[in-house]
């Protein structure tokens, strides 16, 4: 297949960038920067991703597996919740008190890599 590039392909690719998928590892940061602000629940967290930071994306198979990674870890809890608006119960999550410090590290890290401001490591 002869498949040239032109110029204008490039201009086209940052115009409109294919969705960036976060891994396992970016899930867990992201979900704790969103919990930090309040409980939510699964599809909650893939939409406020894709409204607040439009190039990420994140399936159903990465979230869940990060929330069960947070749950195992003790980090997060999870309970049954009726939604407004919203037919059956939702499984809602939240940060245990205990884990407010280090969710707030993670939350950090979730929010220098989306705005491409990391901070420097400091491995104490």
């Amino acid at each position: 297949m002869g498949l040239t590039m032109r110029f204008e392909d490039i201009y086209q690719f940052f115009q409109d960038p294919p969705p960036i998928y976060l891994n396992k590892e970016l899930a867990v940061c992201y979900v704790l920067s969103v919990l930090q602000r309040g409980d939510s629940y699964g599809t909650e967290l893939i939409q406020l991703l894709e409204n607040e930071y439009r190039t990420y994306r994140l399936s159903d198979t990465v979230l869940y597996s990060a929330l069960k990674f947070l749950e195992d870890e003790g980090a997060i809890q999870g309970y049954w919740r009726k939604v407004e608006g919203r037919g059956r119960p939702r499984r809602m999550y939240q940060i245990r008190p205990e884990w407010s410090e280090r969710a707030q590290e993670l939350s950090r890290l979730w929010q220098g890599y989306a705005t491409g401001s990391l901070p420097p490591s400091d491995n104490n």
